[in-house]
């Protein structure tokens, strides 16, 4: 096992074309660290529907210069299969460490295999990269980020021309034609030949986000905005500038692309500490709303003042804000979101008559619902301009709830009294999620195991009226893995993450409520719901 295992390194060495993962991985193989080489050299990271993503570092199972050239050499074979070997590939890059150097590998790669290849002019917001797609009339897209992962963590995200991320079977196709891929040696990669593009795509871009707004819409809102270290900051203050809106505060220290992220654990605004300064500069400037992106600006999260202080909106709150403001500026098309989103969604978008679609989880699927105007996802992801980008956009979402902000500011009303309305006429729809990130991958094996063979038939003693296991697909969605439960007012849905190591499971209770002076009681009743459904579902999964 030893020596086959130094072997595999050595031979990996041998093709290495970065100086820097040479150095690490000979290094590794002088001093015979069999558990280090074991960890990167014991499998390959996986080709999927979210691409790659792994921590940076030499060997198979990390993110590195030789895994980017294969992937790309996949994804011109799997084209040209298609019989798009003479189109052209857009790519996109984010500011993390790496990224611009596998992107140049994607250029010289496509290049190399007789494709056309087109790459963005700097590190730009990943829906500047899917709305690209579409405005050239790409065959596909690349977008180098790891989103809001760590900073050690980098990835690979694959688009198709349609300029919706890939789903199967694509995913396992061009995952075959990387496994098909001998050597390194065998990919041609020129020095030249691909384009990179001017700003006049971005400038297209920048002209769509208008179409986001309504004709002569107050602009008054004031904002406090943290771009998170990543790319956001010079696009969303020039989509805001175009727009009319005040131009937003910054929160200074993070306001700069830093792919170490050194104000905070993880570059999530999800994750606790995350917008601690951006709460602190609210504060001190008293802005109608704080709104945060993640580091590519595909996220956009929003926070409000609550009584005193500031608190984060959740993605269902400010999901149902925007499909709220939709309606009432009269849009017509189809609302969708995934089956762990709240179910709020279903209810405005049939009190309006609209139609709605429910899908799998992650915008790959969103994105392809027929008619799609409006689509949202609870992390944080909207898409509110399906025609120009069929993806979530922190951008264009920052736009469209300062815009609602600005509308119920003139009314000398909040995105507060906002919800209330909607919790009177709909019941208050409650969501949390029960999140456990593990190091071993086997525990969320096991708790899923667990809860199909011991399936509970209540939580927090409201019996489960329906228990679906989604791996098995349903008339409406395809197989995944994960668990259903429906019960006599709230819903759980139990899955593996797709991009991290972690078991979800998401919560929604819904109380009903008979008027305003009602609220305060059935927000009480939902937290206990949500707490007692929290623990029950903990102790029959085991985690």
């Amino acid at each position: 096992m030893h020596d086959d295992l130094i072997a595999r390194a050595k031979a990996w060495l041998a093709e290495d074309p970065d100086t820097e993962t040479r150095d690490e991985l000979a290094k590794l193989i002088d001093a015979g660290d069999t558990a280090e080489l074991s960890d990167r050299f014991g499998g390959t990271l996986q080709f999927g529907t979210a691409g790659l993503r792994g921590e940076l570092g030499a060997g198979p199972m990390r993110m590195n210069r030789s895994v980017v050239i294969r992937a790309a050499a996949g994804l011109a074979a799997y084209l040209r299969k298609q019989g798009q070997g003479d189109g052209l590939v857009v790519i996109g890059y984010d500011a993390r460490h790496k990224s611009a150097d596998f992107a140049r590998d994607t250029a010289a790669v496509m290049t190399g295999a007789g494709l056309r290849a087109a790459v963005l002019p700097r590190p730009l917001p990943t829906p500047v990269l899917a709305f690209a797609i579409r405005h050239l009339g790409a065959v596909a897209g690349v977008e180098v980020t790891a989103s809001h992962n760590p900073p050690r963590d980098n990835g690979y995200k694959v688009y198709l021309g349609d300029g919706s991320q890939i789903v199967p079977p694509a995913d396992a196709e061009i995952a075959a034609e990387i496994d098909a891929i001998a050597s390194l040696h065998d990919v041609p990669r020129p020095d030249a030949g691909w384009e990179i593009l001017d700003d006049s795509v971005l400038d297209a871009y920048l002209a769509r986000t208008d179409a986001v707004l309504a004709a002569g819409s107050p602009r008054t809102a004031r904002t406090v905005y943290t771009a998170m270290h990543g790319v956001g900051k010079d696009v969303l203050l020039a989509a805001f500038a175009r727009a009319g809106f005040p131009e937003p505060v910054l929160v200074a220290e993070q306001a700069e692309p830093d792919p170490d992220f050194p104000t905070v654990a993880f570059p999530n605004p999800e994750e606790p500490g995350a917008m601690d300064l951006a709460f602190a500069r609210a504060r001190d400037t008293d802005p109608d709303l704080v709104i945060a992106n993640d580091p590519d600006a595909d996220r956009c999260a929003v926070a409000v003042k609550d009584g005193t202080d500031w608190r984060m909106l959740r993605g269902d709150e400010v999901g149902a804000l925007l499909a709220a403001h939709l309606v009432r500026r009269g849009v017509t098309g189809t609302f969708a979101e995934s089956i762990v989103s709240s179910s709020l969604l279903g209810r405005i978008a049939g009190k309006a008559g609209l139609p709605y679609e429910e899908t799998l989880t992650g915008f790959k699927w969103i994105a392809r619902v027929d008619g799609l105007r409006y689509g949202y996802e609870e992390a944080l992801g909207y898409c509110v301009d399906p025609e120009g980008v069929r993806d979530k956009d922190g951008i264009t979402a920052a736009l469209l709830i300062t815009e609602l902000a600005s509308v119920l500011k003139e009314e000398g009303r909040t995105l507060l009294d906002l919800l209330d309305d909607l919790a009177v006429e709909h019941g208050l729809h409650a969501t949390d999620q029960l999140s456990v990130r593990v190091q071993d991958l086997s525990l969320i094996a096991d708790a899923m195991r667990r809860l199909r063979e011991h399936p509970p038939t209540a939580l927090a003693g409201l019996p489960i009226t329906n228990a679906e296991d989604l791996a098995r697909g349903t008339a409406e969605l395809p197989p995944t893995d994960g668990l259903r439960y429906t019960l006599d007012g709230a819903r759980v849905v139990v899955r593996p993450s797709g991009t991290e190591p972690k078991l979800k499971c998401y919560l929604e209770v819904v109380v009903p409520v008979s008027a305003p002076s009602a609220l305060p009681a059935a927000r009480t009743r939902a937290a206990e719901l949500l707490a007692a459904v929290k623990r029950d579902l903990s102790a029959a999964a085991g985690i």
